[in-house]
């Protein structure tokens, strides 16, 4: 029988899993299969090999496991297969499928735009974007972030510069300085490439509230969320992992 684990980051902020569990909820409503469990990989629970046994409880022969992840770094080429790797031991007559992030999709792009939209505020002239990455130690996160800038730079005509949460260079607080540094841009739109709430944008939130600001007035987009396109997205990846001949 077929199961699908759905594997989130993990918080230490109550709101932020909550956020994750009510959007996969929404994404399981629309795949046609009983057995679904949602499972972190740090912080909160249950954690991976808790989701697989409640799964193989349930009578799961077969197993797509779907990271909720928006981009490949090492929680995708490591620590998940690890994870699973221990649970195959125990239960090497199960079979388990991989899934991929979300990746760097047109669509998601336009996400974006609709978050600095959002904010009502209009990119005149004077204006850039600073697009916020996650980071991680993998080099395509970096290419696949500045290409995602290259993208919305195109899709909106208004310059944008990229920065890092962690691992990546340059830092967040240095896209804020070199911002507030730069000649001719009095706007400056704070667009987190993140998926849901947590500590990384509340440390964000921090960051520009407590930032000497100048002239320059900063902007912090929301992150992507719940928006229906991104919902869409995971869907199709739930569906491709469950027909998937990527084992793991």
């Amino acid at each position: 029988m077929q199961g699908v684990l759905y594997v989130s980051h993990g918080s230490r902020i109550p709101e932020a899993t909550a956020d994750a569990i009510a959007f996969i909820n929404q994404v399981k409503k629309q795949i046609g299969i009983p057995l679904q469990e949602t499972c972190f990989l740090e912080i909160s629970e249950p954690d991976v090999g808790q989701g697989i046994n409640k799964l193989l409880k349930k009578g799961a022969t077969k197993i797509a496991i779907v990271p909720v992840l928006l981009l490949r770094a090492g929680h995708y080429y490591q620590d998940i297969p690890e994870e699973v790797e221990r649970i195959k031991v125990e239960f090497p007559s199960i079979q388990f499928t991989y899934g991929e992030p979300l990746g760097v999709q047109t669509r998601l792009t336009n996400v974006l735009a609709e978050r600095v939209g959002e904010t009502n505020i209009k990119v005149r002239k004077g204006s850039k974007i600073l697009l916020v990455g996650r980071g991680s130690r993998s080099p395509q996160t970096k290419k696949d972030i500045e290409q995602i800038a290259s993208n919305l730079q195109m899709k909106m005509n208004v310059h944008v510069d990229v920065c890092y949460l962690a691992a990546c260079s340059p830092s967040f607080e240095q896209g804020l300085r070199s911002s507030l540094e730069e000649e001719g841009y009095s706007r400056v739109f704070v667009l987190p490439y993140l998926w849901f709430t947590g500590v990384l944008f509340q440390s964000m939130e921090s960051e520009i509230n407590n930032m000497e600001k100048k002239e320059k007035n900063f902007i912090l987009c929301r992150q992507l969320s719940d928006h229906p396109i991104m919902v869409e997205a995971l869907k199709e990846r739930v569906l491709e992992a469950i027909h998937s001949n990527t084992n793991l």
